[in-house]
């Protein structure tokens, strides 16, 4: 058994191999289920939804803009900044939340809204702040060297981008968690919507290979160690 999960890393495969193995249980033992009492509340056998993996891909962005926060708060206090770390985070954003996760919504959620005529206007403006990002993180990625820290007006451009890209992404993000994603499922039948759980999952297969957002997770873990922000306890408020 040990050998067959780890012939094949995909969360989605992993899980349904899980549930028929738990129905195989049910059928063959239902007493010993039974006495092991019933399914806590809320609790399902259900493999990986692929709005869950967007949601995940969006903490993914939400901790690459801690770390825009942070050098942020450096440019404006007059403080150095490992360059190469923003260069990276904008790298991860280009790579995975632009080439990737985004081109999933526009390829796979945006058309069926609008064929559906659903939350059109808030699909366009999702959209338009896609394209927004991109020239925002290419102007980013453009200025992440030392010599900005030096020039005035280069390192005010670097700031006002790196802050426009904050203050847009996450009512963008919050958005589409708790509007967009959840009003998927009026639009798209169960069947169709695990189909699309296996295009994604083969996608970021193609793209990053296996465990690919495992991966991208331990990048961006990476950079947030590089400028002092791995810890999550720092962000705890002292409450006197």
């Amino acid at each position: 058994m040990q050998s067959t999960i780890h012939s094949n890393s995909s969360r989605r495969s992993f899980l349904k191999r899980t549930t028929t193995a738990i129905a195989t249980v049910v059928t063959l033992n239902p007493i010993g289920l039974i006495a092991q009492g019933p399914p806590k509340s809320g609790q399902t056998e259900e493999e990986i939804s692929p709005l869950e993996d967007l949601m995940r891909e969006h903490g993914v962005l939400g901790r690459v803009l801690l770390i825009y926060d942070e050098i942020v708060s450096r440019l404006k206090q007059g403080k150095e900044y490992p360059p190469d770390v923003l260069a990276g985070a904008a790298g991860i954003v280009r790579r995975f939340i632009e080439g990737y996760h985004e081109k999933l919504e526009e390829d796979y959620l945006f058309p069926r809204f609008e064929r559906a005529g659903k939350l059109v206007g808030l699909v366009r403006t999702l959209f338009e702040q896609h394209q927004a990002g991109r020239e925002a993180t290419a102007r980013i990625a453009s200025l992440a060297m030392p010599s900005t820290v030096s020039n005035p007006e280069a390192k005010k451009t670097l700031e006002a981008c790196i802050s426009g890209f904050i203050r847009m992404y996450r009512p963008h993000k919050a958005r589409e968690d708790t509007v967009l994603f959840p009003a998927f499922h009026s639009i798209i039948s169960s069947k169709e919507l695990d189909s699309l759980g296996d295009t994604f999952e083969d996608k970021e297969r193609q793209l990053f290979g296996e465990n690919g957002f495992e991966k991208i997770v331990e990048d961006v873990a990476a950079l947030e160690k590089r400028i002092g922000i791995l810890d999550l306890a720092q962000f705890t408020p002292k409450v006197s």
